[in-house]
This record gives structure tokens, sequence and C-alpha cells, in this order.
């Protein structure tokens, strides 16, 4: 009996043999190179096997007829295909795509330097600004620091990459803002009227910037406010410049928050201490109050609107370049109200996102030539320095963007932006005379972009943007691209080209001269090496300027003559930034090499600008101490001499150089020192930060610039307010530790 089962069972045995099916192969990615680790499987069966490290797999199976086989593997989408099995051994290769997603993407950033919660390559956030020794707690202060930007002390705003202030735009929630600083000061540098901890995310983009964006020649500068606090919270400061309070409610189910806060900024405590090289007679006093709430709307919807009001004055005297032994003095009264009202939202497979700003300035300044008794004199010819200007403007901007995603991070996104503008500027002259202005301007634009993740290693962005100017009545197109190239999971590589276009300054309307857009073409090759601890990267860029603005003069005025203006910049940046290296310790250090040159305005030949310094560097560094709950930070700035130029009629309507040079190099140490004694305390109700800073700790003569007298004779070293200057302050905040903050960069 035994005999027949054994019989039995190696018939069975030689059928099941004969119906099974060998199917082997191999597993390849989508460059070619093996993949292991592949599960390969007869869908809705048990027959598989897992590819080895060469790829290769083996596996029989008993199926017939019509088949589906799979391939899965994490990262990779899945692969499936029908196949007809028969008696035949089946042999294939497999070639798998890779599953495009956020953490495995590569991240188009040629041109611009990301800061915020959505991004993998955070250079700068809040705290990092507020705790640069060199910043003094201003985001275009601390953006000083970074490859890019020059270290312009005797005007205001961002001049990057051999552009002008004017040539770089700020964004707050997608919105254009107008008058991010205080009203300009003769030779001395304002700051941005905003705080930085509003910021949730920071773009500064060098250059090659989104089709989302217009109106500036060089740079972007996108900030992107907070959104629900994380709690009720109310903060309290005092210093040596002034006194600020405010108070933020959350609902207790997170739906919804609203706040304000009001700061009081008066200087003339520091400028006893301080002597300023102005004389002042009305020390600058600046009231702001700021409000905002924040509605969420749905799961993914939010409404956000952020409101500040301000006011501040001052008058000072500085000794006359024109006539020794007389003053030159300025006064000034500004009013200034911004509002930002947002609303963003899901609406299927659609993202929604719309905004509104307004802005009102209103400045009221006042020149003269005074005596030694600061009686108003006429002197001639100099009666042209004895006026008032009555300025004010009036901008608003709406924006409107549609986003849809497709087929993983693949992404389309249109819409449509207004810019209006209303200016109108009152001059009286020192016999009484007026003259007034008014310039009105509708910018209108329609935008398109698209991302197009190829692979997780190659990504693209392609967009373009038409803009029509109703003061100019011409239209311009704008294209935009950037593509990016993953080296592996900490390097990439990428380019970015693009057209911008900016109209003209309204400084230079009403004029009977034809004008139109000024042009700038950005090409920036870059590589970068990123991860949690370590930043490396080095951009090389050519800028290539047209129709830039020309001027010539017109009873003593500059008018504009037409857009004959032409120049380039090129030049390459590097960034390190490292937290490993050295335990506890925080730095980063950053070189700019610029070669520019641009003939516009006046001037009678292309140029290198006054503005643009051929090398810059900075090197920052932060450390907290833990034992001793301070914070130590520190800041070098370097910048090459810049050079400087007396530009005179010659006739006929030419120019002349009657005198040029080059400024001594800048140097600047600047050191910071926060305690936070809160740290460590489980029950505090209260947590402080006590700050003192000190720029310029070595008091180095610098030199930003040279100014001549009106008709060339004499000059002399436009150089800081104040050689070395001293903030002491504290921060107090109840209900929420916002001290830990400080550190959190740094553990």
């Amino acid at each position: 009996m035994s005999k027949w089962i054994i019989i039995l069972l190696a018939l069975l045995a030689g059928i099941a043999a004969s119906a099974q099916t060998e199917v082997s192969g191999r597993v390849y990615n989508s460059k070619k190179k093996p993949l292991a680790g592949v599960n390969i499987s007869i869908k809705d069966s048990y027959d598989g096997a897992t590819s080895d490290s060469s790829g290769r797999f083996s596996f029989t199976t008993t199926e017939k007829g019509n088949v589906v086989l799979q391939a899965d593997q994490p990262g990779y989408k899945l692969y499936q295909q029908s196949f007809t099995l028969r008696d035949q051994p089946l042999t294939l290769d497999i070639v798998m795509k890779e599953l495009i997603d956020e953490m495995n993407a590569v991240v188009i950033t040629a041109g611009s330097f990301e800061a915020s919660d959505r991004k993998r390559a955070t250079v700068l956030n809040p705290i990092d600004i507020v705790t640069t020794a060199s910043g003094n707690g201003d985001v275009t202060g601390a953006l000083k620091t970074l490859p890019g930007a020059q270290q312009v002390g005797e005007s205001e705003g961002l001049f990057v990459r051999g552009g002008t202030a004017t040539e770089t735009k700020t964004f707050i929630d997608g919105s254009l803002v107008n008058n991010f600083f205080y009203s300009s000061l003769p030779n001395v540098a304002t700051r941005g009227r905003f705080s930085p901890f509003i910021f949730k995310g920071t773009v500064f983009s060098t250059g090659g910037y989104s089709a989302l964006y217009g109106q500036a020649l060089s740079s972007a500068l996108i900030l992107e406010s907070i959104d629900l606090p994380d709690q009720s919270s109310a903060n309290l400061g005092i210093s040596v410049i002034g006194l600020s309070g405010g108070y933020q409610h959350l609902d207790k189910k997170k739906r919804y928050s609203f706040g304000g806060s009001y700061s009081y900024t008066d200087l003339r405590l520091a400028f006893s201490l301080i002597k300023q090289r102005q004389d002042y007679e009305n020390v600058p006093i600046f009231h702001n109050l700021d409000l905002n709430f924040r509605i969420k709307t749905s799961k993914t919807g939010m409404i956000k609107y952020y409101g500040l009001f301000g006011t501040n004055s001052l008058k000072f005297y500085t000794p006359s370049i024109d006539t020794i032994g007389y003053l030159d003095g300025f006064s000034l009264k500004n009013r200034n109200m911004y509002h930002n009202l947002s609303y963003r939202e899901s609406i299927g497979r659609w993202k929604l996102f719309t905004g509104l700003s307004y802005t009102n300035n209103h400045d009221q300044i006042e020149s003269a030539l005074y005596s030694d008794e600061k009686n108003i004199v006429l002197i001639s010819p100099l009666e042209f320095k004895n006026y008032k200007l009555d300025n004010q403007g009036n901008y608003f901007n709406g924006k409107l963007v549609m986003e849809r995603k497709f087929a993983g991070l693949n992404a389309v996104r249109f819409g449509g932006e207004l810019n209006h503008l209303d200016d109108q500027s009152d001059y009286t002259s020192y016999n009484g005379e007026k003259f007034s202005r008014e310039v009105k301007e509708d910018i209108s634009a329609l935008f398109t972009e698209t991302d197009l993740y190829i692979t997780n290693d190659i990504a693209a962005k392609l967009g373009g943007r038409f803009e029509h100017s109703k003061l100019l009545n011409k239209t311009n197109f704008a294209p935009r691209a950037s593509l990016a190239y993953k080296i592996n999971n900490e390097s990439q590589a990428a380019f970015a080209y693009g057209q911008f276009y900016q109209n003209p300054e309204a400084q230079y309307f009403p004029t009977f001269n034809s004008l139109t857009f000024t042009k700038a073409t950005h090409y920036i090759l870059q590589y970068q090496r990123v991860n949690r601890l370590v930043t490396f990267r080095t951009e090389f860029f050519y800028k290539k300027y047209e129709d830039l603005i020309k001027t010539g003069l017109q009873q003593y005025r500059p008018v504009a003559t037409g857009n004959a203006g032409f120049g380039d910049a090129k030049g390459i940046e590097v960034f390190w930034r490292d937290k490993k290296t050295i335990k506890s310790v925080d730095y980063w250090v950053s070189y700019s090499y610029l070669d520019t040159k641009r003939d516009y305005l006046n001037f009678p030949s292309a140029i290198q600008p006054s503005f643009a310094a051929r090398h810059t560097a900075s090197f920052v560094v932060k450390r907290f101490v833990t034992k001793w709950k301070t914070q130590f930070n520190a800041a070098y700035n370097y910048a090459s001499g810049r050079p400087y130029y007396f530009i005179a009629p010659a006739g006929s309507g030419d120019f002349k150089f009657t005198d040029r040079g080059t400024t001594r190099d800048y140097h600047n140490v600047s050191v910071s020192f926060n305690y936070l004694p809160s740290i460590g305390k489980k029950d505090a109700k209260a947590f402080a930060v006590y700050v003192l800073s000190v720029s310029n700790v070595f008091g180095f003569n610098q030199v930003y610039n040279y100014q001549y007298s009106y008709n060339g004779a004499r000059k002399e070293a436009i150089v800081p307010p104040s050689k070395i200057f001293v903030f002491v302050g504290a921060f107090i905040s109840f209900g929420i530790d916002r001290s830990q903050d400080v550190i959190n960069s740094n553990l």
C-alpha cells in the first residue's frame, strides 16, 4: 500500500511541476540603476519574490492566463503590468518611476534664500534676524549679512547685485508694500517699519524670482505673516529709546485670534548720551500702533488682516558745505497708514488666494539755510536750499491667484494683479512760488506659472507675466524659467532665467519726453548643499540692464530725457552656515564679488555706481551658554571702497566728471548679549529677555560716500550719525515663554 502512495505522490508532484511557470528578471530605476528590496508579486496571489542587491528576482507560480504583475517599493510609484502566463518561462525588466513628494523632491531655489516652515533650506528666521548683532533688530539689516546685498549706510533700502534700492520691492502676503521704510533723511539710512516677529516666512530673492511678482528689476523681498498664535499672550518692552506693549488673544477652540501693540520711541536719552553728527532741535519721536485679526474659515481657509499706523517727526541742523559758518536745516513730519487683508481657501482641487493692500503716506518736509543763531537766511545763489515740500501718496494693490496641483507635486497657477498709484506733491520755493505735481498710474498684470517635476531629481518652473501701464500706455511680457537638478539627498544645482520690467519712478513725471519700462535680464547658476546643521551655497550671476532712465537739467532740476541708459552686473556669491562643527555655536560666512557698470541718470559714460562695492563679506557668530542663560552674538561686516564722483554740466546738455575717487574700505564689528533668566523656571508666569547691543565696537572711521558743494569746490565725507551706538532694553512676555525662542536655533 505504501508503495502505491509513494508512486501517486511522485506523479502529483510531476504534474504540479509541469504546471508551474518561472518568472524572473531585474528591477531598475529610471536611471537604469538596479533596485534592491523591491517586492514583486502576482496580484491577488501568494506568488512572488524580493529583488537582490543587483536587482534580480525569480519565483514560480501556478497561475495561468491573464495576470497582473506588480512591483512595490517605498519612494516609487506602484508598478503594474498585465501578462498572459502559459507553460513557458517569463523574463522581463521592470523600470520603476520615483514617487515625487515633498520629502524627496528637488526644491527650486535659484536666486533666493528661503526661510519658512515649508522649506527645508531655512536660512534666516525671525529669531535669526533679531539676534544678528549688526542687524539692529531690522529685517533688512540682517539680510545685509547675506550674499548679494550691499553695506549702504547713507540711504535706506536693499541694494542688490548692482541695483538701486528702488529696484528691490517688498511683498507681504503676496501684496506689494509701498513705503516699507521710514521716510528718507539726508545721508541717513532709515530702518523698516515692520517687526520681524509678525512674519513666519521670508524669501529674499536676489534675482530670478517668480512670475507672480513684478515691478522689481533686481530683487524681491517676499514676507509671509504668521497665522494663529500658539496661545494668548501679552508683552512689554522697556529700553533706552522707548516703551512698547501688546496683547494677542487666541480663541479656546483656535478658530480665530485678534490683537495689537503700541510702541513709543523717543531718542532724546540715547542722543544725549551718544553724540550725533546732526544737531537736533527736535529729536526723532515715533508712535506706532498695529492691529491684527485672523479667522480660520475652514480646515484649509483663513482670513488675515494686519494694519499699521504711525507718526514721526524730527528737525536737525548740519554744517553747510556750501557756505562756511552756516547751517543746513531739515525737518520732517510723517504720517503713514498700511492695511493688508488676505484670504486663502481650497476649493475642490483648486487653491484660491486673494489679497488687498492699501498705503497712505504723508510727508511734510522743510529745508532751509540758517545762520549760527538758527535764523533762516537767503544767500545767492543758494536760495534753492529754502523750500517746503508736501508729498502725499495713496497706493492700492489687489491680487488674485488660483493654483491646482496634479500628478504629485506638479502644479499650475495663474492670476491677475492691479497696482494703483496716486502721488501728489506741492512744492513751495523760497519766494513763496508754488508748484504742484500729481502722478496717477494704473498697472494691470496677468501671470501664469507651472511647476513640473519630471522626477524627484529634476524639476522646472516655467512662467510669464504681462503688464500694462496706463501712464506709459505700453505693455510688456516677461518670461521666467528655472531648472533644478538634485545631485543627492543634500545637494542640488539650479539655473534661473528671467526678464523683469519696472516703471520709471514717480519723480520723473510729468514729462514731455516719451518714457518706457526699464528692463533687466537675469541669468543665475546655483549650487547648494543643505542639511539640518550645515548650509553651503554658491551662485554665479549675470544681469543685463536696458532702457534705464537718463536725466538732464531743466531750471536746475533733473528731468527724465528718455530711456537711453544701459548697464550690466556679474559676479559670484558664497554662503556657508554651520551649526555642527563647534558645539553650541551657530555661525555663517558670506562673500560677494560684484563687477558692475551702468550708464544712467546724468552719468557721462558707463561707470561703477557709487552704491556698489566690488567685494563685500560678513561673518556672524552666535552662542548660547546654558549655564549663564545668556546668548552671545557678534558680527563683522566688510566692504571694499566704493567709487564717488562729482558730475557737472558740460554744456549742450552733456555732463562731465570734475572729481572722482574711492572711499576707504568699510569695517564694522557689532556685538549683542541676550540674558534670559526665566529659562528653567517651571512655574514662571512672566518671561524676560534683557538685551545689550553695541554697534561698531572698535569705532572704525566709516566713510559711506562723499558729498559736494553745489559748485563742486568742496567735498566732505558722508559718515554714520555716530561712531558707536548702544542699545539697552528689557522685553517681558506674559502667558507664553517667548524667551525660549531666542535659543532654539542653538539647542
